[in-house]
């Protein structure tokens, strides 16, 4: 625990021919809401001077993270998505507010590589703009807000099953972009850390990054499963030549009862791809639209 090394990922030795990557915020564990509503949204808001339109900012906050397409999307990227439908509110612009310029963090985003503690600090060495300095101080109060909030939320129903059942047969890594210092506490907390060879957060590269560097070349083609709640993990999943199970926001306990069902049986018989699994991402894909309800 605590090497947190994206090499980890590519030294990997499989152990079986299956191999199944399960995201953790939202998707094992049901925090997505306590951790967006009760610690970045509140913490945002103090942070960046947001509290004259702290309505609209939480209303943002929310649709971006829990609501929508970028649905468990880095931080960084969210915090930039935020940003951006806040200034083109109406309701922000009537009422003369102006949102925090945070282009360098823009362009730092842009930049795609890895969105870190690590990668921001140097950042702040590089350049010594006082806007990197601020997002850290708002990353890690969020860190610490969570620490302090949020205990005792097991994982959803059936998660601990599905682990027991892949574990017997596949390979099993945590993909996420939670630190991981937060993961481990989690998966720990709960006794299903031992499920896991490798718990991957932000500091080991993108969702995609720890897919790729721990299955490429290893695994027969059908053999790799991404398990995930946002659109970034479908991403992520096609990214890495991976299918992928998708957790319904709003119907997660259904949805790993369907796992359990018929899903995990499906991808051990090599019957996943195709008709079945285009069901399920049409369907998940309905429930997070791009288009904010503010603009509908």
């Amino acid at each position: 625990m605590g090497d947190y090394r994206p090499e980890r990922l590519q030294e990997f030795t499989p152990q079986h021919e299956f191999f199944v990557g399960f995201d953790s915020d939202g998707c094992v564990f049901d925090t997505m809401e306590i951790k967006q509503k009760e610690c970045f949204a509140p913490v945002t808001i103090a942070v960046w001077g947001l509290q004259p339109i702290a309505k609209y900012a939480r209303e943002t906050i929310e649709f971006v993270n829990l609501y929508s397409k970028w649905r468990g999307c880095n931080r960084f990227n969210a915090l930039v998505l935020e940003m951006d439908l806040l200034a083109e509110r109406p309701e922000v612009v009537k009422r003369g507010f102006k949102v925090p310029d945070i282009t360098p963090i823009k362009e730092w985003v842009a930049a795609g590589g890895t969105l870190s503690h690590v990668t921001l600090k140097e950042m702040m060495a590089k350049t010594r703009h006082p806007v990197f300095r601020q997002a850290l101080v708002w990353s890690e109060t969020v860190n610490q807000r969570i620490a302090e909030m949020v205990h005792g939320v097991p994982p959803f129903p059936g998660v601990r099953e599905c682990l027991e059942r892949f574990a017997a047969v596949a390979d099993i890594i945590v993909v996420s972009q939670t630190p991981g210092e937060a993961l481990e506490r989690e998966w720990a907390e709960h006794g299903i850390d031992r499920f896991p060879a490798i718990i991957a957060g932000q500091e080991m590269g993108t969702k995609a990054d720890h897919l790729r560097l721990a299955t490429a070349g290893k695994y027969p083609p059908g053999h790799v499963l991404m398990i995930g709640d946002a659109l970034g993990d479908l991403k992520a999943a096609r990214a890495a030549g991976a299918l992928f199970f998708p957790i319904n926001p709003g119907r997660e306990e259904e949805s790993w009862e369907r796992l359990l069902r018929e899903g995990l049986d499906r991808f051990l018989a090599g019957d996943f791809a195709g008709p079945y699994e285009e069901g399920l991402i049409r369907e998940f894909e309905a429930l997070l639209p791009e288009v904010p309800p503010w603009k509908r």
